[in-house]
């Protein structure tokens, strides 16, 4: 009995042994089988779906629309036109006109959509494609930007894709290193692929991730392929653009010298000016943006012209705006209002044989800030073309809308020659508290800002100096708070006043010039920031310093005959 008991059990036992056995081995062949499979690449295919014939891909992306292939010209949508040249784009399309206008640093393009006829300049062109609108998008033929941007376009066989590049571009090459390679939607081998390479099959890389690549394939895909299975072949740079620099009248490394011309109502009579030694440009303010649809009231003179030519002196005439912001959103928003300006500052510019013109919009509301920028991409290829120098005005900056914010002074210094920098006004007409109209740590600061934050070149960047000051006025009033008021005078007057009153200028450190009050009728003081050889040196000294190219003074009419050679010979030591 006890030995049957016995016997009973271990059979038991023995059963139950081979069940746990069994149960581990499953285990082991589950957990080898997880861990194969977990391993294990995917060889599951996923297609590409993109939702549109011939996707367009840029830097191994796609840019979420497709070309059109027409028959004889591919034809690439504005969005990914805007996505390969970037945001400060020199692609414009306006709704109004249906007017596409393309610009570079030596060219301007117009066409208008549905139509084979173009200008690139002043001349008409004849287009291989028309620009068109389909399914609520603008296209743009391939050639057009290929001859102003360099973009390059090639076709997938197999898939279609459009792969895009740019002049400048630099592309990595590679092949399979071994056998065929899996491009994968992911960077895993557990992900589908979505592009098989074969062996001699050329890829691009671009970008480098964790043991992976992110690429494009032969067909046109893009995704990712593990380090090791691909190998490195070299390096492609697609061939830049050549740079078309335009032959102007002015020779390279020269320091400009400029002096704004004051016109007012009565025409100016050069033949009583006394000399102005070492003055290379003048500037007379002779046109002036007059109404809305871009006519330009003219105040040249003939005879002033004939005057600075027989002077060596260029003439770079000012153009304004007449500081209407009305105006100018209205003549900056089209395109055919900023051309008819443009063809007005050419024939002026031929009639009176002008050098250069010189912009000087001032009061511009913020949102015409892009308008502004492509009004000056057209006008200064064209302004080239009939060898002009283009130079523009701008502020120091500030928070002030209509003073500073609508210029952006690293856009426009992309298409012009110069950039004036007017460094005056630190205190302005109606300043509630006295003081400089420039001093000189102000001035620093201004220009240096244009220089690191706007990325404006000091070879193009010229320092406009006041010629002018300010006579302060304060007087106490009832509630004991000063009122203060200001007129603007020419040196002279100061010297005059300094003369009649017999008063001793003292030297203020904080501006960097001399300084004189004096107290006149009742109980009211007067202030006077001196400008004068010592602030105007001291002005020039940062044009070597941060080797500028030159100086500007507003204005001629405030001058001091003496003045003029104390310019001169600062800014040209060494004659």
């Amino acid at each position: 009995m006890n030995r049957g008991n016995s016997y009973g059990g271990r059979r038991r036992r023995s059963g139950l042994g081979r069940l746990l056995g069994i149960c581990v081995i499953i285990g082991i062949i589950a957990g080898a089988w997880a861990a194969y499979t977990k391993l294990m690449p995917s060889k599951e295919y996923a297609k590409p779906e993109y939702g549109t014939e011939n996707p367009i891909f840029y830097n191994g992306k796609y840019l979420n629309s497709g070309a059109l292939l027409a028959e004889k010209e591919m034809l690439l949508p504005l969005e990914a036109v805007t996505e390969v040249l970037g945001s400060k784009l020199p692609v414009r399309y306006e709704e109004q006109t249906q007017s596409i206008i393309l610009t570079n640093s030596s060219k301007v393009l117009r066409m208008k959509q549905d139509e084979l006829q173009a200008k690139l300049g002043n001349k008409p062109v004849q287009l291989t494609a028309a620009p068109k609108e389909f399914n609520g998008r603008v296209y743009i033929p391939l050639a057009s930007l290929s001859s102003l941007f360099g973009i390059q376009a090639s076709v997938a066989e197999a898939s279609g894709n459009v792969t895009l590049i740019k002049a400048g571009d630099k592309l990595k090459k590679a092949e399979p290193a071994e056998r065929e390679v899996y491009i994968r939607s992911e960077p895993s081998i557990r992900r589908p692929y979505v592009e098989l390479a074969g062996t001699g099959g050329k890829l691009t890389v671009w970008e480098e991730l964790d043991g992976w690549y992110r690429v494009q394939g032969p067909s046109g895909n893009s995704g990712y392929v593990r380090k090791d299975e691909l190998r490195l072949t070299g390096d492609e740079t697609i061939e830049p653009m050549k740079e078309e620099k335009p032959k102007l009248p002015w020779k390279a490394g020269r320091k400009v010298n400029m002096t704004w011309d004051a016109v007012y109502s009565k025409r100016l009579d050069p033949s009583q000016y006394s000399a102005m030694e070492g003055v290379n440009v003048v500037s007379p303010t002779w046109f002036e943006l007059s109404d809305g649809s871009g006519q330009i009231h003219s105040k040249a003179d003939a005879n002033y012209a004939a005057w600075a030519r027989g002077k060596g002196i260029q003439i770079w005439a000012l153009f304004s705006n007449g500081f209407d912001p009305d105006r100018t959103t209205k003549a900056l928003a089209n395109v055919e209002t900023r051309f008819s300006m443009i063809q007005q500052l050419l024939d002026f510019a031929k009639l009176y044989k002008l050098q250069g013109i010189n912009i000087d919009f001032e009061n511009v509301r913020t949102a015409d800030k892009e308008n502004l920028v492509q009004f000056v991409r057209e006008l200064s290829p064209l302004l080239h073309d009939a060898g002009l120098i283009v130079s523009i005005d701008v502020t120091p900056k500030s928070n002030s809308e209509l003073w500073s914010l609508f210029l952006d002074r690293e856009a426009l210094i992309q298409s012009v020659d110069y950039m004036m920098l007017m460094a005056y006004d630190e205190h302005w007409a109606s300043s509630p508290k006295a003081g400089s109209v420039a001093s000189l740590p102000w001035v620093e600061k201004s220009l240096v800002r244009l220089l690191e934050e706007d990325n404006v070149p000091a070879s193009k960047l010229v320092l406009s100096m006041p010629l002018y000051t300010r006579i302060w006025s304060e007087k106490a009033v009832e509630d004991q708070s000063i009122k203060v008021s200001s007129k603007s005078v020419g040196m002279n007057r100061v010297r005059e006043i300094i003369s009649n009153r017999k008063l001793k200028p003292v030297y203020d450190e904080a501006t960097k010039q001399n300084y004189v009050e004096y107290v006149e009728g009742e109980g009211i003081t007067n202030r006077i920031w001196i400008e004068d050889a010592v602030s105007i040196k001291s002005r020039v000294d940062l044009v070597h310093k941060y080797d500028l190219a030159g100086v500007a003074t507003w204005a001629r009419s405030f001058q001091t005959d003496s003045i003029w050679p104390v310019i001169h010979k600062q800014l040209n030591p060494a004659t």
